[in-house]
């Protein structure tokens, strides 16, 4: 068994509840915390040469543990913060809401080609062509999924093909 794994066994055995602990004082979440303890075992144990001392191997994985929560704290809020220049959620009226549902519902059905096509085609507004070259395949591949996606798109949204086009 190599150094590291001895190591990395005898500080579980002995703080592991203790790591497990501190982290759940920081997020108030079980899961939460146990995915921040492996994260920063991970980062620990990847980076350092580690010796035998528990007492040392468990003050780096606090500091760790710590570092992580505060960077994923810091991530969020940048995020929320910046998250309204990136994405403009359209705003919907009640019956809107009701529509667009029904929609995702309906390219949910789709094949994970068909939708591909349908999103690139409509929603990023390319040519056939550059639809192809996208997913690597043939025009006539692309022509064949979008039009087997108007059909079921139509059938499920009670709607003509042509008014799909």
């Amino acid at each position: 068994m190599a150094d590291w794994e001895s190591a990395f066994g005898e500080l579980l055995q002995a703080r592991g509840g203790a790591l497990r602990s501190y982290a759940y004082l920081l997020t108030g979440d079980t899961a939460a915390a146990g995915d921040l303890v492996q994260d920063a075992l991970l980062k620990v144990f990847s980076r350092l040469r580690v010796g035998s001392d528990v007492p040392q191997l468990e003050s780096y994985v606090r500091r760790a543990i710590l570092n992580q929560y505060v960077d994923g704290r810091r991530r969020a809020k940048l995020w929320r913060q910046a998250q309204h220049l990136l994405v403009n959620p359209p705003v919907h009226e009640d019956a809107d809401v009701g529509i667009a549902d029904e929609v995702r519902r309906a390219l949910s059905t789709l094949s994970p080609k068909q939708r591909a096509c349908v999103v690139l085609r409509y929603y990023e507004d390319l040519t056939v062509l550059d639809i192809a070259d996208q997913l690597g395949c043939s025009e006539g591949t692309v022509k064949r999924h979008l039009s087997d996606a108007r059909t079921k798109l139509a059938s499920q949204l009670g709607t003509t093909e042509e008014s799909m086009r």
